[in-house]
């Protein structure tokens, strides 16, 4: 089985435009696919409203558990059901899916940080299987990113980590393909210069690039999950945006690639 998952950030999620675009694209590409999304902007937007001061380090979200209540609420809830409900209206079977369905993704509470992140979810083990049988039925999953740890507690799990895991569980048995999309045409040579995208990237070159400041910030974790990703069989891994991967329908190759 060919399988392709798709993984989208808060700047798609928290913009409508795009993510009916996102939409559009995702129901013409054929085949067996998988979407995980993030919770964007409206799990801090619904905190502040309610009273709970957002909490931030590096970009990850401290989830107390009054803050945990709002994330499943709005990740679980609201984000997920819409773009379940405007897949539907493309026609695309989908269903929305967290860890603790059907014990699909098992995961603990992070240990052994030097930061206390609260409810924050390490992932254990993810069911191959229960999607392999979901997408046998010509349905789409589309994961929010909310685990569980077996004994009732929820946790929030970081939804790129959620999506290189499902990719690697499948990645035994299929050919799967993984797509990061974020708000560049790829991993650009010069940060400056948004037509530098590097084409393809080797595992062997991502430490130099490193190393020499061209892998910076937010995209170091996500380029080491797709260096993991492939070390576990991943077939390739795809970073790219919304416009450039609307080119790849017709062929074109597009965005970063990166290969084993």
């Amino acid at each position: 089985m060919e399988i392709k998952v798709f993984k989208i950030g808060g700047q798609i999620v928290d913009d409508a435009d795009q993510l009916q675009q996102f939409i559009t694209i995702l129901s013409k590409i054929k085949g067996n696919k998988i979407l995980v999304h993030g919770g964007g902007k409206i799990a801090s937007q619904l905190c502040m409203d309610l009273g709970i001061a957002p909490k931030m380090h590096n970009g990850r979200r401290i989830t107390d558990e009054a803050t945990l209540k709002v994330v499943v609420m709005a990740y679980a809830g609201w984000i997920n059901k819409s773009i379940v409900a405007q897949l539907q209206a493309k026609d695309q079977n989908a269903v929305g899916l967290t860890g603790a369905d059907c014990n699909f993704i098992l995961a603990h509470k992070r240990r052994n940080s030097a930061i206390d992140y609260g409810f924050a979810g390490d992932i254990d083990k993810v069911d191959a299987s229960f999607l392999e049988t979901i997408l046998t039925k010509n349905q789409i999953p589309v994961v929010a990113p909310i685990t569980h740890d077996g004994k009732g507690q929820l946790l929030n799990t970081n939804a790129d980590t959620i999506a290189n895991e499902i990719a690697v569980a499948l990645a035994h048995e299929h050919s799967v393909d993984l797509y990061y999309l974020f708000d560049k045409k790829g991993v650009l040579a010069d940060k400056e210069n948004e037509q530098s995208v590097i084409n393809e990237i080797k595992i062997a070159e991502i430490n130099d690039l490193i190393d020499k400041g061209i892998i910076v910030d937010g995209m170091i974790p996500k380029i080491q999950n797709a260096k993991a990703a492939l070390e576990n069989g991943v077939a390739k891994i795809i970073l790219t945006n919304i416009a450039e991967l609307d080119k790849s329908l017709d062929h074109q190759n597009v965005g970063t690639t990166i290969l084993k």
